[in-house]
């Protein structure tokens, strides 16, 4: 219940954009390569799952993960195992960061009424335990830095984002080349008081959006007047805008800067409208009809019959804008469009919209108060109450719901239910293991192999049997079982009973085999992994 919940709330941060700006921020800060955005995401990660659930904070960041990987076009399968793993580590830096450690004081003070004044343990307190798992964390980055490179799988399996690859299906079909690109243009520059219609026109390429002063607009009118300092995102084929820098002294960035959100493959890309018979737009020129400003339709080409009609007609016609062009009945557009734009399109009777495979996301930016209030709401739950985790999850999943940052059916669909009912189905088997006395069983003959090892021997035969259990069963039933144990195993060694009992909790705390632990069966979907990539 606490990860259905836990997924409501990080599709209802998503859903406001919060996730998108906090994958810019790292991305500004971090860089856009592998080696400088695993540390980033995962030491950010570790520490917030310190104060929170592990499966929450890795929740959260799953949306940002996704930006990023789109952004960077780094597969998701690099970026998620980085961030889950760490997000379980973090889980170990307070006593409130994962389900054994906050059961620990508990089986503590139980333990305690069975032992001497002189060996009861104290309870631990919320930072005693951050020195190792601030250890554990580092450690985790380390690895995934010096030998990602490695063990990760290194091809996507699966497509983050729908409607990506229409840039190439458009560049094969219509011959049409949309790469976009950032271009600073400096004070004084060669096209300054020209129409953007008289730029497009004379170099060959396509202005879809523009940023002056600090701000920034999608599909400007093309009878906008260039004035500089700007930057302008246009589309083209690389060798006409690299002419165009050197001709007009202007920057060609590498990759896309201040439009890198505006121009995300999650927010826009490349569509195929058609017109259809009985259409009022029939007899008009897309110049007429203000396509920019109506429809938000940055047109790239016009496909009728078996020729494609773009900035510059073929050779054997005369040079034409194609927003000059009369519209016809079957009619192609090829357009670079905002996808919620594309969405209200399909509604318009005036088009068919031929694009089906595209992010139909719809962002709600007026309901970040909302979403951020719940967020802190259930945060402060968990924090300061005794109210069970799910029931404060809860309450934020409620409330997400309740202000409509989220619709029920959004709610719905955002919970990975193949998720839920893999940990579900964990359950009932981790409980046979114990009814049955395997569990016991199997802790019997164990420690008996370990019988007169020195005390670290000791404590690494617990830690590989914590590490064992949870892997047939949750780990808190592993923690239960096995504290008690450990506690009884320290006595008679004479070993410290309080350290035993937390190698245990950390043990079981990091689960990392197999995709049994919440985090790993979270992230193992979305990022296509196997059972094979785990171990």
């Amino acid at each position: 219940m606490s990860i259905i919940a836990v997924m409501i709330i990080g599709a209802g941060l998503d859903k406001t954009g919060l996730m998108s700006k906090v994958a810019s921020a790292i991305l500004k800060y971090g860089g856009a390569t592998e080696g400088r955005i695993i540390p980033i995401v995962s030491s950010t990660v570790g520490v917030i799952s310190s104060f929170m659930q592990n499966v929450g904070a890795a929740a959260l960041f799953l949306p940002v993960v996704s930006r990023i990987s789109v952004r960077t076009e780094i597969p998701l399968s690099r970026l998620l195992m980085p961030m889950g793993f760490c997000a379980i580590l973090g889980g170990t830096m307070t006593m409130v960061g994962s389900s054994p450690l906050i059961l620990l004081n508990d089986l503590i003070l139980t333990a305690n009424a069975g032992l001497p004044d002189n060996q009861k343990m104290e309870p631990f307190g919320l930072f005693d335990v951050t020195p190792i798992g601030f250890a554990l964390v580092l450690t985790g980055v380390v690895y995934f830095v010096g030998f990602g490179r490695l063990i990760l799988p290194s091809q996507a399996r699966t497509d983050v984002v729908s409607g990506v690859s229409m840039f190439d299906y458009v560049q094969n079909l219509y011959g049409v080349d949309t790469g976009i690109y950032e271009v600073v243009l400096p004070k004084g520059c060669a096209f300054e008081g020209k129409t953007f219609r008289e730029l497009m026109f004379e170099q060959h390429i396509y202005v879809v959006g523009s940023n002056f002063e600090g701000k920034t607009f999608m599909s400007p009118l093309t009878s906008t007047v260039i004035t500089t300092p700007c930057r302008l995102a246009v589309i083209g084929r690389k060798s006409d805008v690299q002419a165009m820098a050197e001709t007009a002294e202007m920057r060609l960035l590498p990759k896309l800067d201040v439009f890198a959100d505006t121009f995300a493959p999650t927010i826009a890309g490349v569509a195929e409208i058609v017109i259809p018979p009985g259409s009022s737009v029939i007899g008009k020129t897309p110049t007429q009809l203000t396509m920019r400003r109506t429809y938000g339709t940055n047109l790239l080409a016009i496909h009728r019959g078996s020729e494609t009609l773009s900035l510059v007609e073929t050779e054997d016609h005369a040079p034409s804008y194609v927003g000059d062009v009369e519209l016809k009945a079957g009619d192609t557009l090829v357009a670079y469009i905002r996808w919620d734009r594309l969405a209200n399109l399909t509604r318009d009777r005036d088009f068919v919209v031929v694009t089906q495979d595209f992010p139909r996301e719809e962002l709600r930016p007026k309901k970040v108060p909302h979403a951020l209030i719940f967020f802190l709401i259930a945060l402060g739950l968990i924090l300061f109450t005794d109210f069970r985790l799910s029931l404060c999850l809860f309450v934020g999943a409620a409330g997400m719901i309740l202000t409509r940052v989220l619709s029920i059916e959004e709610a719905y669909t955002a919970v990975s239910w193949s998720t839920v009912f893999l940990l579900a189905s964990l359950i009932p088997l981790g409980q046979a293991v114990q009814a049955t006395g395997t569990a016991d069983w199997i802790a019997a003959q164990i420690l008996a192999l370990l019988d007169g090892m020195p005390i670290f021997g000791l404590q690494i035969g617990l830690a590989v049997l914590a590490t064992c259990f949870t892997l047939v069963m949750s780990n808190v039933g592993a923690t239960v079982l096995l504290v008690p144990l450990a506690v009884s195993i320290a006595v008679t060694a004479g070993g410290d009973p309080a350290v035993f009992a937390l190698t245990v909790a950390i043990a079981t705390s990091n689960s990392f085999l197999i995709p049994t632990h919440q985090v790993n069966a979270l992230i193992m979907g979305p990022a296509g992994y196997t059972v094979g990539d785990f171990l």
